[in-house]
């Protein structure tokens, strides 16, 4: 039954019939109805990365207005939004299957009021409590488990020909919301954007203003508008469905859990340093104004991940990966080295240009990682499953690869807490984050001989 036809019948937004590895299906309807659910998806991400990371800028702001927490306390409201928005991507890379991808999208973009009404309340209470701050900081956390929800959507629209482009357009786009989050914020939290709807402005001992509140405001309307977008706008697909028993079965795949584990080394990084790079920046360096700067660093990732997808696509995900990680050892060390260390007062562009080449980096990793995976199944299942029919273990590579791009995605994303955390240790322990930059470059190590091992060497056992 052709899907004009279905929609009429059964619903208008439930597609019954979807085939995009079928060329004819594709070229005469599927491109334009996977299109629309991504350029509508790719706004509802970007508002979720933006909630989800906006304590990265009002912790740098909270002592101007009277919030005396310590430089740890700081710390753990950046960091407390990858926690738990790590945590809730586990459960959200199930919810597409179980649903619809239409629905869940609708749904996860309107429980961002919470964070976003919540922290433009407390945040005009002097007497709000550190515990009320933590809790808004774990709600953020919403925002960090859609990108789970919202890739495993996309990854069912687009044959596996454009499937990389696909999903690094929608989570690189969704990236930038981290950018478009520390540019737009420090510039509305010094105006009265809402008038006497969004309440008195602090005072400053200078005798400024600011409207902090703006922060959690501004990202209100945004909201409402892409919940209805989704509701309305989107689509569930029929064979996308399957119970949470079906989808567990990733857990006993091996290259699961590889995956997860360079995920981290590539997503993890990006935001986790995306979290901690205004508060890093404003304890090394505390002459430079952060705020101007801190946007450039998600936003040079989140292009670099939107525009670098057709790479892994003709090179291969794994052999752009190894490169990835070798490069980031270099640049990491870089920042070492202009550090603020001992007697040297540091080189503040050269350590803004080697974490510039980090955010880079992290970038075209994010789409060559999630790149293979597609790859990986479409080569283990057929291993794996001997007795399905092609129509079956086709099916079976498209939700495996689903749930696996979901899953690591939510692994990955720890990365957000323990990067920010690991800064504030490293700087209790040793009065430095130098340690901690340390202890990332040996990681990116492990990852690269992990990527060399798998998937990038000659003779590999999953070349990709």
């Amino acid at each position: 039954m052709a899907i004009t036809d279905t929609r009429t019948a059964q619903s208008r937004h439930v597609l019954t019939d979807w085939r995009p590895e079928d060329p004819q299906f594709w070229e005469s309807q599927g491109r334009a109805i996977a299109n629309r659910n991504l350029w509508i998806s790719i706004p509802n991400l970007m508002m979720a990365f933006s909630v989800w990371m906006v304590w990265s800028v009002v912790v740098a702001k909270m002592p101007a207005i009277g919030f005396d927490f310590s430089v740890g306390e700081r710390f753990w409201l950046a960091a407390l939004p990858g926690l738990s928005g790590a945590t809730l991507r586990i459960f959200y890379s199930f919810m597409i299957p179980i649903f619809g991808g239409r629905k869940w999208t609708a749904i996860s973009t309107a429980s961002l009021l919470l964070p976003a009404l919540g922290i433009g309340f407390a945040i005009q209470d002097p007497d709000t409590s550190y515990a009320t701050f933590l809790i808004l900081a774990l709600l953020c956390g919403f925002g960090g488990g859609n990108f789970a929800s919202s890739m495993a959507n996309i990854a069912y629209f687009f044959p596996k020909k454009v499937k990389g482009q696909a999903l690094a357009m929608n989570a690189g786009l969704g990236n930038l919301g981290v950018s478009v989050m520390q540019f737009v914020v420090p510039v509305v939290i010094t105006m009265g954007v809402f008038g006497a709807l969004g309440g008195e402005p602090q005072q400053l001992s200078d005798g400024g203003q600011l409207f902090l509140q703006n922060a959690g405001f501004i990202w209100v309307p945004f909201l409402i508008v892409g919940a209805i977008a989704a509701w309305f706008g989107m689509n569930d697909i029929a064979d996308a469905k399957a119970t949470l028993g079906e989808q567990m079965s990733i857990l006993k795949r091996r290259h699961n859990w590889i995956m997860c584990i360079l995920y981290i080394g590539t997503f993890g990084s990006f935001i986790g340093y995306a979290a901690g790079f205004p508060l890093l920046m404003k304890t090394q360096f505390p002459e430079v104004d952060a705020l101007k700067f801190a946007f450039l660093g998600p936003l040079v990732s989140a292009l670099s991940r939107a525009a670098t997808g057709w790479v892994s696509d003709k090179f291969g995900g794994g052999r752009v990966t190894f490169w990835v990680f070798l490069g980031m050892i270099a640049a990491v060390l870089g920042v070492v080295y202009f550090l603020p260390l001992g007697d040297s007062a540091g080189n503040f562009w050269g350590f803004f240009a080697c974490f510039m080449a980090l955010f880079f980096l992290t970038g075209v990793g994010n789409a060559s990682t999630f790149q293979m995976i597609p790859s990986i199944m479409k080569q283990e299942i057929p291993r794996l499953e001997p007795g399905l029919d092609e129509t079956q273990s086709q099916r079976t590579i498209e939700r495996e690869s689903a749930a696996i791009i979901a899953f690591t995605s939510a692994i990955g994303a720890y990365g957000a807490f323990f990067i920010p955390k690991f800064y504030g240790t490293s700087i209790d322990m040793t009065g430095g984050p130098a340690a901690a930059l340390y202890g990332f470059a040996i990681f990116y190590v492990l990852c690269t001989v992990i990527t060399w091992a798998f998937y990038s060497r000659k003779n590999a056992p999953v070349p990709c």
